[in-house]
């Protein structure tokens, strides 16, 4: 319940109980973080960041920010653990091929807590559908805490092809993360 004056909320054990009332009827944050040398020095336009904003908010995030870092580990990894600590969805966009510069897995890697191999798998077999190259990228799926991180391509096409795929996966990922593990009675599982 909210204390008016108080500045804060006031936690109650009540099941289905929301210390924030309109909590329920707010979109889940999201940050998109574009990883790119050149177009965090400002010589490229991004247009796969916006890409990935409008298809997420598309389905209801809230996109709060998106932000550009360098093909750099300690940058990206950083970036990473700042968006999980105010978002529920961290999607990253490039840096996933297998160029010397590409560092966004090893980056995803040293910050989740959990990796979620079979998200990435989803991203590249749907990307196989639409070029070969698909199985040449290397973006990571896992959690840091309660928050998603998902590594899509640097490519327009291939970050939203890859986001398309595996969206139905996340709204159910971000409950588990949070703690919701009860099954329907019809749920397989």
């Amino acid at each position: 319940m909210f204390c008016p004056g108080a500045g804060q909320f006031h936690k109650s054990s009540r099941p289905g109980f929301h210390p924030d009332p309109l909590q329920s009827l707010r979109m889940t944050q999201a940050v998109v973080i574009t990883v790119s040398d050149s177009f965090s020095r400002g010589e490229r336009e991004d247009l796969s960041g916006p890409a990935v904003a409008k298809v997420l908010e598309s389905h209801g995030f809230d996109v709060q920010e998106r932000i550009s870092v360098p093909d750099e580990r300690q940058a990206i990894e950083d970036a990473l653990r700042s968006a999980a600590a105010h978002s529920r969805l961290v999607v990253t966009t490039g840096g996933t091929g297998i160029s010397p510069r590409d560092v966004t897995p090893e980056a995803t890697r040293a910050v989740c807590d959990r990796l979620l191999e079979g998200v990435a798998e989803v991203m590249r077999a749907e990307g196989r559908r639409e070029t070969p190259l698909a199985a040449l990228g290397r973006g990571l799926c896992g959690n840091i805490g309660a928050s998603l991180v998902l590594n899509l391509p640097g490519s327009p096409r291939g970050a939203v092809t890859s986001l398309r795929a595996v969206l139905p996966l996340v709204g159910h990922a971000l409950d588990l993360l949070a703690g919701k593990t009860e099954h329907d009675q019809g749920d397989p599982a």
